[in-house]
């Protein structure tokens, strides 16, 4: 796997995984690769950084209260897989000089998910046969939360049940 810096036409950056450089190569002249911000279709390369550990960069990263982590994965090259070990800054802490907007969306994003789930029934893995009984009139209408698989939820959404997921969050990965 190979993680590139990518930017739209429109200026936008954001990052993406792809098998090789040949797999980034072929879904861009396929038109498989879209902006997340605007959705633009005209997506590049961005000029990247090696990732070099230093003591500095640990200590920087330590002060803005990101999380040093090791990180071991593989880069192909020349079709052939090669082991590469490399040291990286949290991700968080690196989104949150890219954009200093990053922590305030996290925090509306918790509050959203927070009020939600306070305010709402927790039905658990039982969410999708709950909101049908719901829909169809089978029981009182009421705010639940709960689980549900993506099949399911495309399943509710194709009968006009109304539904939303809840953010994922950084943390929700740990």
């Amino acid at each position: 796997m190979i993680q590139f810096a990518l930017v739209c036409e429109g200026g936008h950056a954001f990052d993406a995984w792809f098998r090789n450089a040949g797999d980034f190569d072929a879904q861009a002249q396929a038109g498989h690769l879209s902006c997340p911000v605007c959705g633009s279709a005209e997506v590049r390369k961005a000029l990247m950084a090696p990732n070099v550990s230093t003591a500095r960069a640990k200590a920087a990263a330590e002060q803005a209260g990101g999380v040093h982590a090791e990180a071991c994965g593989t880069v192909e090259t020349s079709g052939e897989e090669t082991a590469v070990e490399s040291t990286a800054v949290s991700q968080a802490s690196a989104l949150a000089a890219v954009d200093p907007r990053r922590n305030e969306l996290l925090a509306m994003a918790r509050a959203l998910r927070d009020t939600v789930i306070r305010n709402t029934e927790n039905v658990g893995k039982g969410f999708a046969e709950e909101a049908r009984k719901m829909h169809y009139g089978e029981t009182e209408k009421r705010g639940i939360h709960g689980e549900t698989s993506a099949r399911e939820a495309r399943e509710l959404r194709e009968e006009g049940i109304d539904i939303m997921p809840l953010p994922m969050l950084p943390e929700d990965n740990n």
